[in-house]
Formats: structure tokens, C-alpha cells, sequence
């Protein structure tokens, strides 16, 4: 589980895995440890003095944008919490819902989520971009909106986003869950 507070901005590598150099969150990473590298959960296989690598999955690639990141890209790392963490941001497990395009970023990013998903996606409520915790402040037939404060766009990879970018969605677990318990709850005929 993560919370969305980005520790880090690492640095895509070349090579023939996932590979990622960063320094912060390698000083207690260890084989088989997640880390969410754009809010994707991932299991770190190698690791090494500035930098750690990963194996990526078919589905993985499908549902993500790591796909599409290239040597030289920055990418958003975050540890997973531990019980003495403080919870910062919100309830995040590193499981893509699947992937928004950008389409304006000034004070406010504006992302087209799939469909599908906008029924999780409410005022005031939480919402994963590539990793970052983020409330949103308008929402309208999947077009999501969201305050962007200076600090945020400085220790993130939002500082290098341009319109037409894809960026991993993660919506809120809850949401995800109480519409499952209503549905459940439904009388049947």
C-alpha cells in the first residue's frame, strides 16, 4: 500500500528490464520489495548502487504507461507505508484502473479518463495520476480536474507533461469497494 506523497524522481534507464536510477528510496529497498514507479505497483528485482530494476508484466504494459517511457524519462517513486508512516496523501495500492490522456495543464490538469471510470470519480474526492495523490476539483463525463500547487509540479514528473500525454489513473479503492457491497445488497427478483 502507498499513499500517493512522491519521494523521488527517478530517471528511466536503458537496459534490458525496467530499469530506474534514484538514490532516496534505495536506502531500505530490497529484492522482492514494491515500490510504485508511477503509481504502478512494482516488485524491485535488482538492485544496485543509483538504481533499482524491475521485470514488466504483459497486463502490466496493457493497463500502464510504462510502455511508452523512454531512457531519460522522470519518473514519480514512492516507497511502500509502513505501520509509523504518516498517511499524507490517501489509501493507494499501486493498481492502475487504467490510463488518461492529458489535455490542458496551466494551474489545473485537466485528464479524459475512460468512461468506464468516472463513476468512481467524485467532488472533493481522491484521485491517483502517475502516482501522485491528488483532489479533484471538477468532474464532468470523464474529464477530471485537479489543482496543481507549485510544490507538486517541482518534485514531480508533472513539471515535463505536455498535452496528449498518457498518465496512469488509479481511483479510490472505496469507491471501487461500496459499489460492489450495493450491488450485493441489490433485492434479487
Amino acid at each position: 500500500m502507498f499513499t500517493g506523497i512522491v519521494e523521488e524522481l527517478g530517471i528511466v534507464e536503458e537496459g534490458e528490464r525496467f530499469a530506474v536510477a534514484c538514490s532516496r528510496v534505495l536506502s531500505d529497498l530490497t529484492p522482492g520489495a514494491s515500490i510504485a514507479v508511477n503509481g504502478v505497483c512494482l516488485t524491485a528485482v535488482d538492485i544496485r548502487s543509483g538504481g533499482f530494476s524491475a521485470n514488466l508484466a504483459p497486463e502490466t504494459l496493457r493497463v500502464t504507461n510504462l510502455g511508452d517511457l523512454r531512457p531519460g524519462n522522470p519518473v514519480n517513486l514512492e516507497r511502500p507505508v509502513t505501520p509509523e508512516t504518516r498517511l499524507s496523501g490517501h489509501i493507494v495500492q499501486g493498481h492502475v484502473d487504467g490510463v488518461g490522456i492529458l489535455q490542458s495543464f496551466d494551474d489545473e490538469l485537466k485528464v479524459q479518463v475512460p468512461i468506464e471510470l468516472d463513476r468512481y470519480l467524485v467532488y472533493k474526492g481522491s484521485i491517483t495520476i502517475d502516482g501522485i495523490s491528488l483532489t479533484i476539483a471538477a468532474v464532468s463525463a470523464g474529464l477530471v480536474t485537479v489543482a496543481i500547487i507549485p510544490h507538486t509540479r517541482e518534485v514531480t514528473n508533472l513539471k515535463t507533461r505536455k498535452p496528449g500525454d498518457r498518465l496512469n489513473i488509479e481511483c479510490d479503492v472505496l469507491a471501487k469497494h461500496v459499489e460492489k457491497l450495493l450491488a450485493r445488497s441489490e433485492p434479487r427478483p
